[in-house]
């Protein structure tokens, strides 16, 4: 029934488009968006210059992801004009519009409404009140809607509603949310929030629900994985206790969880962070064959005081001693990390103390970030800034070096039988491989897609291995 002194509603439905920006986590967000604007009984189009309201889904992590959002949003709206689509409303979300919605709105008139995390659930009833501001008043421009709160606490539940952007076969599950570090170059905290778990019934939903789909890569994601239920935890027995799975939920104990789940799937473990590692999650990791021998942990430096002054909670001999731990530990294991150069007052002695560690531990896969000096961060503040031409320069040279090792490893690899999960007829990923961000298998005869294949190792082309 409609409401008396309401304009007529459209006889079609509104279309809701989407543009997404930046990682995994923000895509998953972004999921739950557009799963809510199902819900409304809305449309999605693929097409931006279809759509009655476009979403731009912002990243800003680093300074390069804010000049992106930005751009995308400016390019939104001249397309609209160029063509005539005057009455597209346009959305801002994400990270970006968290952090700054109070700057952007005076300087991005061109926005209808901004909404920050905890309105993620709640797009499609957003997209309503911007297509009925629109239809009711005259209002200029300034009159934006901002429905963005300070701090958010929102996470989502095994049955929030998702319209999954990733292939059929794989998938994201965000475990937690949030960030306790206070790491001197990230402002993630002050965006995201304190970390908040899900319930472990929550996730093991999600799962069972997943793979009844028929997905076959779960990849965990969060900012911290590996401090999965330890908030829920130390809430009942006190942050200073010994965290292991008999007194409280950890990831281990989820994981052993997950490895009851019926179905053929593996679990791959991204964002995990140092500090909070355990043998007995290394143990357990060893034990589960649901879980990918792959562990994705960001490191950021290895020089003692480079650690120090990134604020970074672990020490050189805790790092050594855990990839020592995790090589030994769970047989087969690909190491992903990712290191930061550039870092304000970072010396020439301490750039060679980090290359020599990569030169030394042989990362199967490793990212290189050149420092990006975020407002609101402690790094920001901090002398030394290094200038932009020796960041290059010290980035080309670790990136010389690990490409150096990465394709020896990948040559080691021609003539042994590995699984892979085939993601195109002819191009697949081994336990080894995260998707987007990691290397692939080129098929000489194509493979089912989004299944399981033994295949033996042929050659090496790049980065890439051939099957």
């Amino acid at each position: 029934m409609q409401a008396t002194g309401l304009p007529p509603q459209p006889l079609t439905r509104p279309k809701v488009g989407m543009i997404s920006l930046g990682c995994a986590k923000n895509l998953v967000d972004a999921e739950i968006m557009l799963g809510s604007v199902l819900e409304r009984g809305m449309e999605i189009t693929s097409s931006a210059e279809d759509a009655d309201v476009l979403v731009i889904n912002t990243c800003a992590f680093i300074d390069s992801a804010k000049e992106e959002s930005i751009d995308a949003i400016l390019e939104a709206h001249q397309q609209r004009g160029l063509h005539k689509r005057a009455n597209q409303r346009l959305i801002v979300s994400g990270c970006m519009s968290q952090r700054f919605s109070q700057e952007l709105r005076q300087q991005l008139p061109e926005v209808d409404a901004f909404i920050g995390l905890d309105q993620v659930r709640e797009l499609g009833t957003v997209v309503e009140r911007v297509l009925q501001k629109h239809r009711t008043s005259n209002a200029e421009n300034s009159d934006v809607l901002d429905f963005v709160t300070p701090r958010p606490t929102y996470i989502p539940d095994y049955d929030t509603p998702r319209f999954r952007l990733t292939p059929p076969h794989s998938a994201y599950l965000k475990i937690a949310e949030g960030c306790n570090h206070p790491c001197s170059f990230c402002v993630i905290p002050q965006m995201r929030g304190r970390h908040r778990s899900r319930t472990p019934e929550s996730v093991l939903s999600e799962i069972r629900a997943l793979v009844a789909e028929g997905v076959r890569e779960i990849n965990f994601i969060s900012q911290d994985t590996t401090y999965y239920g330890m908030d829920l935890w130390t809430e009942r027995a006190g942050p200073r206790q010994p965290v292991d799975s008999a007194r409280g939920l950890t990831l281990a104990s989820l994981l052993r969880e997950v490895e009851k789940i019926d179905g053929e799937f593996w679990i791959r473990l991204l964002y995990t962070h140092p500090a909070h590692w355990s043998d007995e999650l290394i143990a357990t990791i060893a034990e589960c064959r649901r879980v990918a021998r792959y562990i994705d942990i960001p490191l950021q430096h290895i020089d003692e005081s480079m650690l120090r002054r990134m604020r970074r909670e672990t020490s050189r001999t805790h790092v050594e001693t855990l990839i020592a731990k995790l090589r030994s530990g769970i047989p087969g294991i690909a190491l992903r990390t990712t290191f930061i150069i550039g870092f304000p007052g970072e010396t020439e002695t301490e750039f060679e103390t980090l290359l020599d560690f990569i030169e030394r531990t042989r990362f199967e896969r490793l990212g290189i970030f050149k420092y990006s000096r975020e407002e609101g961060s402690r790094a920001a503040k901090m002398p030394g800034q290094i200038p932009a031409k020796l960041k290059n320069e010290r980035h080309r040279r670790a990136m010389t070096l690990q490409q150096k090792i990465a394709h020896e490893i990948a040559a080691a690899k021609i003539g042994t039988e590995l699984k892979l999960l085939v993601d195109q007829p002819l191009v697949a990923r081994t336990e080894a491989d995260a998707p987007e961000v990691d290397t692939r298998v080129l098929l000489s005869r194509p493979g089912p897609v989004g299944e399981f294949i033994i295949r033996e190792i042929q050659g090496a082309r790049g980065y890439d291995l051939l099957a």
